[in-house]
């Protein structure tokens, strides 16, 4: 098994590589990466596949590949996609933060002594992202398992698990808690260092949101189990059901008709049927006859269907009536106003139009042209008034 000697050779061996790891990575989950596709689909040889295997990146299983346990762990965390609950990695930052204080309080070194508190810092930040991130996929599985698992035995297991989960990490945030309040204050004081005060504010902000959120993942893990409990309770007695009725002694053992009497319940009324009317798009179309002939030969009845005969139309109805209606040309009507200087107002109200026209008409007709017929109008600033209303003057633009 080979190493990579540099950081560069890995980082670059990565880079060349990120197309069959990337298509890895994403079907991860599957566990099916065959061989072959790597080499067909992927269109890789197997000099590059053979040169990963030897540097542990992938390994071989049978016919399959598979990313290395290092790297997928690496791939997940730092792309946050991780869902395993890890409440090992926040205790050994916390032993790590506790060494490192004792170092820094021994060391006399200003050097060493600085990169004592330099991991102490970074450390707190790690402990405030790995508690986050499992809170956070602690609620995502717990909501995935009760909705996904469909045996009520391991569902119900997997819960507690879990539950058990949120009290590690519940203790883990006690202990962080003590160990920035109370436990070290000596460190502190004699730390002196702003960024680490800063970092220790957000760390006690991020642990405060954690605690009520595992307050309500408590809550929802409790309901979930009683959920299932009245659920495998209800799921028993059906089954207790079934074997009497299917050995035919749920009469005689159990009082099942009396219970039934008692209860109306819609679940035990007749379903109703409520009829579909077809369109008459629909009804005029082959198909709707050729069905209509279809249900017309399986109902079988000796009743004579008469179909309703209309009354005889009279020959009053009959006439033909004509009636006239007289239209206002508005083309008309704008040239003959062109025709004269008068200002368009009061050339609509003395306009005769063939017809009676009343004066509320005439002014939507004044609208209508100056709408329609703006660009031919010279339409002025000033305003006069004719009967409460005022109106502007228009007047023909001249060509």
């Amino acid at each position: 098994m080979n190493t990579f000697s540099t950081l560069k050779e890995l980082l670059r061996a990565l880079q060349m590589e990120e197309k069959l790891l990337s298509e890895m990575f994403v079907k991860r989950k599957s566990l099916a990466y065959r061989y072959d596709y790597a080499l067909e689909m992927v269109d890789y040889k197997e000099e590059k596949i053979q040169f990963l295997i030897d540097h542990s990146v992938i390994y071989k299983n049978d016919e399959y590949l598979e990313l290395d346990t290092q790297y997928l762990e690496f791939f997940e965390n730092v792309l946050g996609v991780n869902e395993e609950i890890n409440t090992f990695y926040i205790n050994e930052n916390i032993r790590s933060v506790r060494e490192n204080i004792d170092y820094f309080l021994n060391e006399k070194n200003e050097v060493r002594k600085y990169n004592y508190l330099r991991f102490i810092k970074n450390t707190f930040k790690k402990i405030a992202l790995s508690t986050v991130r499992n809170v956070v996929d602690l609620r995502r599985n717990i909501d995935t398992t009760f909705k996904n698992e469909p045996n009520y035995k391991n569902k119900k297991a997997k819960l507690e698990n879990l539950d058990r989960k949120r009290l590690d990490i519940k203790d883990l945030i006690e202990q962080t808690e003590y160990l920035i309040s109370n436990e070290e204050k000596t460190f502190f004081k004699s730390a002196l260092d702003e960024e680490l005060n800063l970092i220790i504010v957000q760390l006690k902000r991020d642990l405060i949101e954690c605690s009520h959120n595992l307050i309500e993942t408590e809550k929802q893990i409790i309901e979930f189990l009683n959920q299932i409990k009245y659920q495998s309770g209800i799921i028993e007695k059906l089954r207790k059901i079934k074997y009497l009725k299917d050995q035919f002694i749920i009469e005689a053992s159990t009082d099942i008709k009396k219970v039934l009497a008692q209860r109306h319940l819609v679940v035990f009324e007749k379903q109703p049927t409520y009829p579909v009317k077809l369109s008459l798009d629909f009804l005029t179309t082959d198909e709707a006859f050729e069905a209509i002939k279809k249900i017309g030969s399986r109902i079988k009845t000796k009743a004579e269907i008469k179909i309703p005969v209309a009354e005889n139309i009279s020959r009053d109805q009959l006439d033909t009536q004509i009636k006239e209606e007289v239209l206002i040309n508005l083309e008309e009507v704008k040239n003959n106003f062109m025709a004269t200087g008068n200002n368009l107002f009061s050339f609509l109200v003395n306009y005769d139009f063939l017809k009676e026209v009343s004066f509320a008409e005439r002014v939507t007709i004044y609208c209508q042209l100056i709408s329609q017929y703006e660009d031919i109008l010279e339409i002025s600033s000033s305003y006069e008034t004719y009967q409460d209303i005022e109106y502007t003057i228009v007047y023909p633009k001249p060509n």
